[in-house]
């Protein structure tokens, strides 16, 4: 058993680390989930400016990814959907109605410019092999610019679950600069179905946003939807207010959906129904509106870690710094190396240096030669000339010797060292490097990018305000029973399938419910109202009962505001009944006690504001040590009996 259990542990262990870090949750540097990765770098290695068919995409990624094309396929739409890095041509599906795509063998992409500039640069790219060893793929591509943002994504592994929200490309981009210079920013949601956000519960992409569908009320008997709330589609929304229609939540006459590249769904609403009365429900029963909880989970140095926006921007910051700087300094070798090979070929030819060579008779003699004729220049030449330099220099066809032009070569080593002035005053001036390649960006694609969806605070509308109470609560006294299918006794108060009510019971016993369609509760039923906050807090019930083993009288007054739904609780002591209840304060007790031998006094009259009121757990107060007959309360001062 001790093996089985460590074998097993270990293996759950290892599983849980490959979903997470393999499947699930995204790496911070370049936004992508591995598939997505895989993807990107097949594209990269198809391009060749032409449309290809997503089928021999696909068969070209299952190389690098050891789960399948299904999933390939499908990653690839969600990615090309994004629009960021992926021209579609054919059906990629709509995101606004949640029509599929067609088959792979039907529909065609090809890579956008902006993946090679942001992504593409296989000089600094850490690569590792495939799964069958025989491909190397990127382990995390060299990302310029916060993709996890941009985005957004979404996984489930073990034990943990990332859900990020994608921001407009444009805000992202002014953010990463103003974290460059050390400036204050905010970075809220952006989404391409547009809609409407509340962002004030955001907490830095750590807390939730509240969503609402864009809706055109004008006319009085219409509502028309016109931008979807993040996580809708047109089909899941209609469905929603079909249900909300059914459950006798919102009166329609009828639903029609007319979307295409833009979102419109037609609601007509019923005879003696008005737009004003049904915005608020749409809000509350259907999709038009919903609650999004947020959790920035990524991958950061390998493992899972939870982070906020302005921490994910900065991070990005400092890594775009690092990876401009690396492609500084190996576009600074490159050119350092052309310099050198043509100030060579420029000695080489301009010198005469290629006439030493012609009585030569061995290869060592040869690059003997022209590295000693090469010692004159050192100067000039500011680093040591190798075997492989001559070896270049031997391969100079005789063509281009005698069509050398030094005008030429004089003008190409003047571009080189200007070329090679400028990136070192980039690497002396990082930061503004920086920005410069971020105001590219901004200049190249950021019209491309506007906001979508508009920012404004709204409070989450609450169900249970908006409920329409069009059921009638009856109770009849003769059989007891309770409910608004109760049609015979006293009509009591109108209720909503979504109110609580409060009963209390002849034996004292009280609970609060769900309104019910008939429910027995008990002939003779002491009270019955709505459980609302508000209302409980405010309502004193003064209970006059009597202990069955004294006799003696005890007033109990209290409030009920807490409570278990459904859960029944004991208003007076055990071997007591009670003889009185009201809710009202202006009010007396009249005792009346059995008549003893010298007791003279058989009726008393209480205020009932003199005694306090307590916990509804508390019991209450002996009114005095005489056996009680009967009891009533009274309108006080004035005599005048309740009931």
């Amino acid at each position: 058993m001790a093996y089985l259990d460590k074998l097993f542990n270990q293996n759950f262990l290892e599983y849980a680390s490959y979903v997470i870090k393999d499947r699930a949750i995204p790496d911070i540097d370049d936004g992508l989930k591995p598939v997505q990765r895989r993807i990107l770098h097949s594209l990269i290695e198809m391009d060749d400016g032409k449309f290809h068919k997503v089928a021999n995409v696909v068969g070209h990624c299952m190389k690098y990814h050891p789960h399948g094309d299904a999933s390939i396929y499908s990653a690839l739409v969600v990615l090309a959907n994004k629009e960021l890095f992926i021209e579609k041509q054919g059906n990629f599906g709509n995101l606004l109605t949640g029509d599929p795509a067609s088959a792979a063998r039907y529909i065609e992409c090809r890579l956008l410019p902006l993946a090679k500039r942001v992504l593409y640069k296989p000089e600094i790219t850490q690569t590792i092999e495939s799964y069958d060893g025989r491909n190397r793929e990127p382990l995390v591509f060299p990302a310029k610019i916060p993709l996890i943002l941009m985005q957004g994504g979404e996984g489930i592994a073990v034990g943990m679950s990332t859900k990020i929200l994608p921001h407009n490309f444009t805000e992202v981009l002014d953010a990463l600069k103003k974290a460059l210079t050390g400036e204050e920013f905010q970075l809220f949601p952006d989404f391409y179905s547009g809609g409407m956000v509340d962002v004030s519960d955001y907490q830095d992409g750590l807390g939730k946003v509240l969503v609402r569908a864009k809706l055109d009320t004008k006319d009085p008997k219409r509502i028309f939807v016109r931008e979807l709330p993040f996580g809708s589609t047109s089909e899941s929304l209609m469905a929603s207010v079909e249900n909300a229609a059914r459950r006798n939540k919102i009166k329609i006459q009828s639903i029609s959906d007319y979307t295409t590249d833009k979102v419109e769904i037609e609601i007509k609403l019923a005879r003696g129904v008005h737009t004003r009365d049904t915005v608020d429900a749409l809000y509350a029963y259907t999709d038009c509106e919903s609650s999004i909880s947020v959790n920035l989970l990524v991958i950061k140095d390998n493992v899972p870690t939870i982070m906020t926006v302005t921490e994910v921007i900065k991070y990005h910051a400092a890594s775009l710094l690092k990876i401009l700087k690396a492609e500084l300094k190996i576009e600074e070798g490159a050119l350092k190396d052309k310099i050198h090979a043509r100030t060579l070929e420029r000695i080489f030819i301009e010198e005469r240096i290629y006439k030493r060579i012609e009585e030569m008779k061995t290869k060592n003699a040869v690059i003997n030669t022209v590295i000693k004729g090469f010692v004159p220049f050192k100067k000039e030449i500011k680093r040591e000339v190798t075997v492989d330099d001559v070896e270049r220099l031997l391969k100079i066809p005789i063509r281009r010797i005698s069509l050398y032009d030094i005008n030429k070569a004089k003008d190409e080593m003047r571009i080189l060292n200007e070329q090679l002035k400028l990136v070192r005053s980039r690497l002396k001036n990082l930061t503004a490097y920086a920005i410069e390649f971020i105001d590219g960006l901004l200049n190249d694609y950021g019209s491309d990018y506007k906001r979508q969806t508009k920012i404004i605070s709204f409070q989450m509308v609450d169900v249970r305000e908006v409920a329409a109470r069009n059921f009638s609560m009856a109770y009849d006294n003769a059989t007891g029973y309770l409910g608004h299918e109760v049609k015979t006794g006293k009509v009591l108060f109108p209720v909503s399938d979504l109110d609580r009510i409060l009963v209390i019971r002849k034996s004292g016993v009280y609970s609060v419910m769900d309104a019910p369609n008939k429910l027995f509760v008990d002939k003779g039923m002491l009270y019955c109202g709505l459980a609302e906050k508000d209302e409980m807090a405010k309502t004193v019930f003064t209970i006059l009962y009597k202990n069955m083993k004294t006799g003696f009288a005890h007033i109990k007054r209290c409030k009920i505001e807490k409570y278990i739904l459904e859960k029944s609780y004991q208003l007076i002591p055990e071997d007591c009944v009670i003889m009185k209840m009201t809710t009202r304060e202006d009010v007396d007790v009249v005792l009346n006690y059995k008549p003893k031998p010298r007791l003279k006094v058989l009726e008393e009259t209480i205020p009932v504001k003199d005694f306090l009121i307590k916990g509804v757990k508390a019991a209450g107060v002996r009114c005095s040590a005489k056996e009680i007959a009967s009891g009533k309360f009274v309108k006080a001062q004035k005599g005048k009996e309740l009931f």
